[in-house]
């Protein structure tokens, strides 16, 4: 990422407002979990399924409000984009809830809290890189080797 443009006020009006959707989507998460918990769900099926709709609820927000003068092409494709790489964010995610709760005893509401901080970063630099870059970005981005002709 280049050095200049993260120094723009562009930049980091578009990481406030990032911010501002990841605390919604840790309320839409964190609630939805806790309710499933309640429910009897099994903690890590539950904290996947709250990621889950944490992501989708993400992505309406960023689609209509973070990024929308950066959207371009299908808003299907960059939903299935966002999903896919929100599903590193997921293991990331489920990793560090599993290690706190399972190796270090901490309660699971408090390690999930812990794993959304530690996917949150990594899940901004996911968005910005490949779902909402701005079309003239686009030519610079490598070719991944499942796009190139055979």
């Amino acid at each position: 990422m280049d050095l200049r443009r993260i120094l723009t006020p562009d930049y980091w009006l578009s990481f406030i407002k990032f911010d501002v959707v990841g605390i919604i989507g840790v309320f839409v998460n964190e609630g939805l979990f806790l309710l499933l918990l309640f429910e009897g769900t099994y903690y890590l099926y539950a904290d996947a399924l709250a990621i889950e709709v944490s992501i989708l609820s993400n992505f309406l927000l960023n689609e209509f409000w973070t990024f929308r003068e950066r959207r371009h092409g299908h808003v299907a494709l960059r939903l299935v984009k966002f999903n896919g790489l929100m599903l590193v964010g997921l293991a990331v995610n489920l990793a560090i809830l599993y290690g706190l709760t399972t190796y270090f005893g901490i309660v699971s509401g408090i390690s999930n809290l812990v794993g959304i901080g530690a996917a949150f970063l990594l899940r901004y630099w996911l968005s910005v890189r490949f779902v909402w870059m701005k079309k003239e970005e686009e030519s610079v981005v490598p070719v991944l080797a499942a796009e190139a002709p055979a």
